[in-house]
């Protein structure tokens, strides 16, 4: 679904404000229905977004929302840095290797992640977008601490979790 949990979505985005200036460049990767840009827009101007589901690109209007939209595999998609990268229910769409991978790519080219998860979720797929099958339902705040070390946890419930970099990592 190109929907998203609303838990945590207020303290995020002032978590975000007290950190960056209006000015810095945020990349939503998983834009969906475009949640953070209608969570962020108001005060950041320089979002763009990657959306892998061209029909979400389509009928949600992304391209009159983001500066950028890039209709592509956040697997295949090589960009510069950003200040903000912003994975919103995205990396339990991937295979544990390829959100490894694509996170600690990420990892350098961003001042700072957040990276949104449901916790113990199964999904299929969803209107007719084979990309929202959940190839890591077991997710859970312990499971994320093993399998992605560059991230701390930022916020969670029994539901949900939001983590960040962890700027300890690798040191």
């Amino acid at each position: 679904m190109a929907r998203s949990y609303s838990f945590y979505k207020d303290q995020v985005k002032e978590y975000l404000k007290e950190r960056f200036t209006e000015n810095s460049t945020i990349l939503d990767v998983g834009a969906g229905e475009g949640t953070y840009y209608n969570l962020l827009h108001d005060y950041y101007k320089n979002i763009d977004a990657v959306e892998v589901f061209k029909p979400n690109i389509d009928n949600f209007e992304l391209e009159k929302k983001y500066r950028e939209v890039y209709n592509i595999d956040i697997c295949d998609f090589k960009y510069s840095k950003y200040d903000i990268i912003i994975f919103g229910d995205i990396i339990e769409h991937l295979k544990v290797k390829d959100a490894q991978k694509v996170l600690k790519y990420a990892y350098n080219m961003c001042d700072e992640m957040i990276v949104a998860v449901p916790y113990l979720c199964k999904q299929g797929i969803a209107e007719d977008n084979i990309y929202e099958i959940h190839k890591q339902d077991d997710l859970t705040d312990e499971l994320m601490k093993k399998r992605y070390p560059m991230l701390k946890l930022l916020y969670k419930n029994d539901l949900y979790g939001y983590y960040v970099k962890d700027e300890s990592y690798g040191k």
